[in-house]
């Protein structure tokens, strides 16, 4: 059991590394972090969004795991 969760936390923790190195600062396209041309990838605001959810749900995986990881070690 201890093992399937410390998989999900090490798992979650290198996707959010990577989520967060991808976005971009506000205002930038997610296309120039690709070398693209100044059209947007993802439309107007379609990838920011799918991005801060994606940030958002992987960042509470993490804290989750890390939570019940806790709990089991305590235990």
């Amino acid at each position: 059991m201890v093992q399937l969760f410390t998989i999900l936390h090490v798992l979650s923790c290198a996707l959010l590394i990577l989520l967060v190195l991808i976005q971009s600062g506000k205002g930038a396209e997610i296309s120039a972090s690709f070398g693209g041309s100044s059209q947007t990838v993802f439309g107007s605001s379609g990838g920011a969004n799918f991005f801060t959810r994606l940030t958002a749900g992987t960042a509470v995986v993490y804290m989750v795991t890390a939570l019940v990881l806790h709990t089991l070690h305590k235990a």
